[in-house]
């Protein structure tokens, strides 16, 4: 089943109110995994693409400006009960994460954690947090990734039929959305469920 951002509205629209109590549980270690990978300093300003119900906002370190977006009202309207935060400075915008009506060039960062598995292009959505980012910018991706070397199989070609009416896909591959960006991994570590699960840092080529 294709994605769609109608399809996905409903589906988290559904996911928002029990998110947090149920799933989310699983992904903090791979929230904190990467935010500890991307090594926020006070000062920086960081974007956060598909932020959800806010799960990555209480791991934000102190002094640190920061910009969540996302598409569905119900996960942000979750997201800010959990602001204000002390000494971190954040607004939530509701938006399509492939066409981001964020400033260009104007973050020291961005995260994007279990968006590029959900999202229709995510092609679109990586090359749109890119262009949000200073010279000097840096990229933190925590998701579930197929090998680049590996064609999905019959068995998860089937298994992602049923999975993306849950609003995810399991047949992605790093390799294919970041090809021909003009950024490079800088470090790739294997995270939960036995490294089904990715945190990967990206820097600019050089």
């Amino acid at each position: 089943m294709k994605m769609t951002n109608r399809g996905n509205r409903f589906i988290y629209r559904l996911w928002a109110p029990v998110y947090d109590a149920t799933v989310n549980h699983l992904f903090i270690p791979g929230r904190i995994q990467a935010m500890d990978l991307l090594g926020l300093q006070p000062g920086e300003s960081v974007l956060l693409v598909g932020v959800g119900t806010g799960a990555d906002l209480p791991l934000l370190p102190p002094g640190v400006r920061a910009v969540g977006v996302d598409l569905s009202p119900e996960m942000l309207a979750k997201a800010r009960t959990k602001l204000p935060l002390p000494n971190r400075e954040v607004d939530l915008i509701q938006g399509d994460a492939q066409n981001l009506l964020v400033e260009e060039a104007a973050y020291d960062a961005a995260i994007l954690n279990l968006i590029l598995s959900v999202i229709p292009d995510p092609i679109a959505c990586l090359q749109a947090a890119l262009r949000a980012l200073k010279p000097t910018g840096r990229v933190v991706i925590f998701d579930k990734f197929l090998p680049d070397n590996k064609k999905p199989s019959a068995v998860r070609r089937l298994v992602n039929l049923f999975s993306t009416l849950f609003g995810t896909d399991v047949t992605r591959r790093m390799g294919d959305i970041l090809a021909g960006s003009g950024w490079q991994v800088a470090n790739d570590e294997a995270s939960i469920l036995h490294g089904t699960y990715r945190v990967i840092l990206l820097k600019r080529e050089v």
